[in-house]
């Protein structure tokens, strides 16, 4: 990636009966995109005419595509990142807004360390309204911490503030269907075979309403202990297969779309 050369940009939104939100936060990434980048939009059996909505937007940047069924966020994001071109690969939530700038701060992280395989920055509490309700969301995690057992104590990977390079993609897919969240997942795994850079500006307004998909609610101690678990024995299994060598993914972008 070089001036001559720059990276390119892949969004990967999933959505699911989004439509109240979707369309404002459509327009906050569409304004950053460039050409050669790509939005894929990937309905997870909306009933509300959100991907309708998405394709009613007649933008050459926009791919929409429709899950056969249900298969919820982990399994929804996995078919979006496969399909993505980009070398850079954003991570992206139906319901918040992103921020002027956001696009262009995360390249150029990238672009000054090519050790970074994820970028995360801080984010915006906002409410159904729209209004802020909190002005940084890691100053209520204690700040960002990135570490493997920073994150097994205290999760601070927000998905939708998180962008990957292409290259972390041989040893993160195919996420374990058993990983708690897929944030937490790219996160500790960048942090142990490359590095993760934190942008302490917020990027995105980060939207907290009764929809949510991701919980909100505090968990439940013996659950938050089976995730935590669970997810340093998959780090542990898919880490030693890395040391050897093996690759679960093959990082060439798929062929362009007809």
């Amino acid at each position: 990636m070089t001036a001559a050369n720059p990276c390119s940009v892949s969004v990967v939104m999933a959505t699911y009966n989004g439509r109240g939100y979707v369309a404002q936060q459509l327009g906050s990434v569409l304004s950053q995109l460039l050409p050669g980048d790509e939005l894929i939009v990937v309905d997870d059996g909306s009933q509300d005419g959100t991907p309708e909505l998405a394709e009613a937007l007649n933008s050459p940047l926009v791919r929409v595509v429709r899950n056969p069924r249900n298969l919820g966020v982990l399994a929804t994001f996995e078919r979006g990142i496969l399909m993505a071109h980009g070398d850079i690969v954003f991570l992206c939530d139906q319901d918040d807004v992103w921020l002027p700038g956001k696009r262009a701060a995360f390249v150029a992280a990238f672009e000054a360390d090519p050790r970074v395989l994820v970028v995360v920055s801080d984010a915006e509490l906002i409410d159904a309204e729209g209004e802020v309700t909190a002005p940084s969301f890691m100053r209520l995690r204690g700040g960002f911490h990135g570490g493997v057992w920073s994150t097994l104590v205290k999760n601070r990977y927000l998905g939708c503030a998180m962008a990957l390079r292409r290259e972390l993609l041989a040893v993160a897919l195919p996420i374990p269907s058993t990983v708690p969240m897929h944030d937490m997942w790219f996160g500790a795994l960048a942090s142990v075979v490359g590095r993760v850079h934190y942008l302490a500006l917020p990027l995105i307004q980060y939207r907290r309403h009764g929809g949510n998909v991701s919980p909100a609610r505090a968990q439940g101690w013996w659950r938050i202990l089976r995730w935590r678990a669970m997810l340093l024995k998959l780090l542990t299994l898919r880490l030693l297969a890395h040391s050897t060598g093996r690759h679960f993914f093959d990082t060439t972008p798929p062929p362009p779309k007809k």
